[in-house]
């Protein structure tokens, strides 16, 4: 069973603000907030966890499957799991094996795994119902400060700071003048969005997700298009002259060759079998290095995504 984890976890609080302190900073703040929402109520993406009736559980679904996976590759998956499972309590009826199942090729198939174990905690703690406050947010198995911000401003349109690495980068830009944002949200990430964040919860919640979808398509890491962006005039960055990064250096994402990419194709052909798998199948599908595939075997194992059967001769996905 999931355990609520409120104990070892503790929201963290923004500290004083130390951005837009005088009035011409106040009224560039507040210019900049009001140009996103702007932008974004003419030109954001029609997505079924943004409508009216998409519910809290699919807005914490969505969160789940957005962490570091695009929008294009969420969408089927996300469509096929609401059907399947509308609630945390059908979800929480599975076993794992069919949760990583369903996740499909999405990628960091543990987040299947912590999904489901949030959904038991909603149905063992919360009556079935998705929390409304930050904090029971922060409680449920993998719900961080990002997600736990999320799902209440998304969800419940409660007055939070939401940071994805989408809005640190818009925040790095238009405010600090940097290329990038630190690897890890920081103090002064959270102060500055603690200083743009408007009084007003739907407000607050509108210009969360209109400063996130101006980072996902106008603001990108590698190709910005800073001629379409409706803050460029207001962006430090640019008025520096776009200066090159020289921070500490950012992680790159290699997959080819990687345990994660090992893990995946073992993954792929425990899903694609309903049933336990002889392990010589799993050794024909990842051939390139036997050490490297024993490892990713005994991780999946370890993880509590798979189990051995029969001394291991047989894997499957966990149940």
């Amino acid at each position: 069973m999931a355990e609520r984890t409120t104990a070892r976890k503790t929201p963290r609080k923004t500290g004083p603000v130390e951005h837009f302190s005088d009035s011409g900073e106040l009224e560039r703040g507040s210019e900049l907030v009001a140009r996103t929402v702007g932008w974004f109520r003419a030109e954001a993406r029609d997505l079924p966890w943004r409508r009216p009736d998409a519910g809290a559980w699919a807005v914490m679904v969505s969160e789940f499957m957005l962490q570091q996976t695009p929008v294009a590759r969420v969408l089927p998956v996300y469509e096929v799991w609401l059907e399947r499972w509308p609630t945390p309590a059908a979800l929480a009826a599975e076993p794992v094996g069919e949760a990583v199942r369903a996740w499909g090729r999405l990628g960091y198939p543990r987040r299947a795994q912590r999904l489901l174990a949030a959904a038991t905690a909603i149905e063992e703690h919360f009556d079935g119902v998705v929390p409304a406050t930050y904090e029971e947010l922060w409680s449920l198995p993998g719900v961080g400060e990002y997600t736990a911000g999320a799902i209440a401003s998304f969800a419940y349109k409660k007055r939070h700071i939401v940071l994805d690495t989408n809005v640190r980068r818009v925040l790095a830009r238009t405010v600090s003048g940097v290329e990038y944002p630190a690897p890890a949200t920081t103090p002064a990430d959270r102060r500055i969005a603690a200083a743009l964040l408007p009084s007003g919860a739907a407000d607050a919640a509108e210009w969360a997700a209109a400063s996130m979808e101006l980072g996902a398509v106008v603001c990108t890491a590698r190709t910005p298009r800073c001629g379409e962006c409706p803050v460029a005039s207001l962006c430090a960055w640019v008025a520096a002259g776009k200066p090159a990064y020289d921070g500490p250096p950012r992680r790159g994402q290699t997959y080819e060759g990687t345990d994660r990419q090992a893990r995946g194709r073992l993954l792929a052909v425990l899903r694609d079998t309903h049933g336990a798998v002889p392990r010589e199948e799993l050794e024909a599908a990842w051939t390139r290095d036997v050490a490297q595939r024993e490892r990713a075997l005994t991780s999946l194992v370890a993880d509590g995504l798979v189990v051995a059967v029969a001394d291991g001769e047989l894997y499957a996905l966990a149940y």
